[in-house]
């Protein structure tokens, strides 16, 4: 059998072989330098792309490393905080029928606002009662008065009357001194001694009787005037009394004690109250945060540092505040039943220290915010972070 052979090979070699049962091999290409020229190119413009991306990729984390060792750190994030208020819950002093409610749920009021007005009726006669018991006060301290000038007339009288026996007296002891002589010498009867002798006794007795009486009408005056006292005191108490009956009567008057929104009413037009029952809740509206941070994160956290907030109710919108305030303590220190470490095994928990924010909030804010959302804070402490090198100079000086 006849062989064909392929001018195009270099040796010659057959197409076909006529052994039976040999594959007839496939021809090869050689590649061109065309093709070769743009291989190598393709593997110049990926090695220029990989260099291209690998000194972007250095560069931005060289800047990313600049950023974090300048300002980044500084930055302290938690999204443990919440949207508080200082919620006022509006109870009843008093006890009666509610005559008035005039506000309704979730409704916004003014500070002084009329919330509840329970009925007055009891106590304006509470207090129209209390008034006469000052009237009543009154007069009878002018009566007492009265019986003061009464026994000041007393004590003149008695002094008049004293006066008048201490006159006979000194007159009938001259009168004895006169006839004593007489009658030893005859001139004058004894009997005549004996009567004037009789006489000056019974006048010095009612010189006696009459400065104790003297000393009576004074004692008199004494116990008036105690009782001038004691009507003033019972003036005053009746005063105090009337001013209770019109506070009782000004409390029958509910009003905001704080301007905000009105929320969990639970009265009622009709309703008997009875004291210290909660009608309703008063929220406020100046509202804060309860940032919950690590004490790995309060170092340099410091009051008046800016604040940057983001409210899981309004994605993508920024808001501002700046730090209030930090608790002096973790939250386990004001719990109500503290942690006891010093007692079996230990385990070291990272703690929270509850950090105050105030929002530097408009009446637009206003309008999303509300006590209990979730929000994320993040704290820049950049304006501290001078107080490290501060600290390890105090501690140096105190070491040595």
């Amino acid at each position: 059998m006849a062989i064909t052979t392929d001018p195009e090979r270099p040796d010659g070699e057959s197409a076909h072989q006529s052994t039976a049962g040999a594959p007839a091999a496939e021809p090869e290409f050689e590649e061109t330098e065309a093709e070769r020229a743009e291989r190598f190119a393709k593997r110049r413009r990926v090695a220029r792309t990989l260099l291209a991306v690998l000194a972007v990729a250095t560069v931005f984390g060289a800047w990313k490393l600049y950023e974090y060792r300048t300002t980044g750190r500084y930055f302290q994030s938690t999204d443990d905080a919440y949207v508080k208020a200082d919620s006022v819950d509006i109870s009843s002093k008093l006890s009666g029928f509610v005559r008035a409610a005039p506000v309704g749920e979730n409704q916004q009021v003014a500070q002084g606002a009329l919330l509840v007005e329970i009925d007055p009726a009891d106590y304006d006669s509470t207090l129209a009662q209390a008034q006469a018991q000052i009237d009543v006060a009154r007069a009878g301290e002018a009566a007492t008065r009265a019986q003061v000038t009464e026994a000041r007339s007393g004590v003149a009288q008695a002094q008049a009357g004293l006066a008048a026996a201490q006159r006979d007296l000194a007159y009938l002891n001259g009168e004895v001194a006169r006839y004593t002589p007489l009658a030893a010498t005859g001139a004058e009867p004894a009997q005549a001694l004996a009567q004037l002798k009789a006489n000056r006794d019974k006048a010095a007795a009612d010189v006696a009787a009459k400065q104790a009486g003297l000393q009576q009408a004074r004692d008199r005056i004494a116990a008036v005037q105690a009782q001038v006292g004691q009507s003033a005191a019972q003036i005053e108490a009746a005063k105090a009394q009337a001013d209770n009956a019109r506070i009782n009567l000004s409390q029958t008057r509910l009003v905001a004690p704080v301007a905000g929104d009105v929320a969990s009413k639970s009265v009622r037009v009709g309703q008997f109250v009875q004291p210290g029952q909660r009608l309703m809740t008063v929220v406020p509206e100046h509202l804060y945060i309860d940032a919950n941070f690590k004490e790995t994160q309060i170092g340099l956290m410091r009051p008046g540092q800016p604040v940057t907030i983001e409210v899981d109710a309004l994605s993508g919108v920024e808001f501002h505040g700046h730090v209030e305030s930090l608790t002096p303590g973790t939250g386990a220190t004001f719990s109500l039943i503290p942690p006891q470490n010093a007692t079996g095994n230990f385990t070291k928990i990272v703690q929270r220290v509850p950090v105050r924010i105030a929002i530097d909030d408009g009446p637009e804010s206003r309008k999303v915010l509300r006590p209990g959302l979730s929000v994320s804070v993040s704290v820049d402490t950049r304006t501290a972070k001078d107080s490290i090198e501060k600290i390890k100079q105090e501690q140096a000086k105190a070491g040595k």
